[in-house]
């Protein structure tokens, strides 16, 4: 099978595997096809003055947001689509190569949100729960591996303050795999520029508006389904 036909059909698997898990969701509209070279590379996004897809690394995504007002691209901004799943509302459904989380609706629509995720070997996939919620500007513990192979996490290994230039942002939200804690988080962040990049330990990261409206809709207990082409598989989906 020649590189684009092997390109085509893993693009392809992906979305099909993607339709099944979520109970054959679909979007109001439909994204563009990817180019079958680009559809398993970097961020991309739809350049609507070239009318191609461009490359998004985290060099052209601060300039876009310094030249855009301070924001992230629209796709990534808040907005509600169509969306059909057989989850229940209240589920938050991640799509970790597209760069979305998707807090499903009633009457088959989701509030969707743009999303940096973890970067070359996070990656990770799996079914847990929303275990507890913070407060506003929770202080950051980073775990112990972090602290063993990060030399700036260190500093923090008994909790860095609350606050804007802290890393979990305006609010976290807590998943656990049953009664335990997974050191995962899906949280605001210092750095919004970063929304639709692979930058992450794990991590699910939102703009802090984003996550302040995420907390005030979620409760305690929701289903959190992760998807992600190439992640360790956390818990099976």
């Amino acid at each position: 099978m020649g590189k684009t036909m092997t390109n085509r059909f893993l693009a392809l698997k992906r979305r099909n595997f993607l339709g099944l898990a979520l109970g054959a969701t679909t979007l109001l509209a439909p994204l563009p096809a990817l180019p079958a070279t680009e559809a398993m590379a970097k961020t991309q996004i739809w350049d609507p003055k070239a009318r191609k897809w461009v490359n998004y690394d985290s060099k052209k995504a601060r300039q876009y947001y310094m030249r855009n007002k301070m924001q992230a691209p629209e796709a990534f901004r808040k907005q509600v689509v169509t969306f059909r799943t057989a989850e229940k509302p209240g589920t938050i459904i991640i799509d970790g190569n597209q760069h979305y989380l998707y807090l499903v609706q009633p009457d088959r629509q989701a509030i969707r949100y743009g999303i940096g995720v973890g970067r070359d070997g996070f990656g990770w996939a799996g079914i847990v729960r929303v275990g507890r919620m913070s407060e506003q500007w929770p202080t950051w513990t980073p775990p112990a591996e972090m602290v063993a192979r990060d030399e700036k996490a260190r500093k923090w290994a008994n909790g860095m303050p609350g606050g804007p230039d802290n890393p979990l942002g305006a609010f976290a939200l807590y998943l656990y795999e049953g009664d335990r804690d997974t050191i995962y988080r899906i949280h605001g962040t210092p750095e919004p520029w970063t929304i639709g990049l692979d930058v992450s330990s794990g991590c699910i990261r939102m703009r802090n508006e984003d996550i302040i409206d995420l907390h005030s809709r979620v409760q305690v207990g929701a289903k959190v389904i992760v998807l992600m082409q190439g992640a360790a598989l956390y818990k099976g989906v």
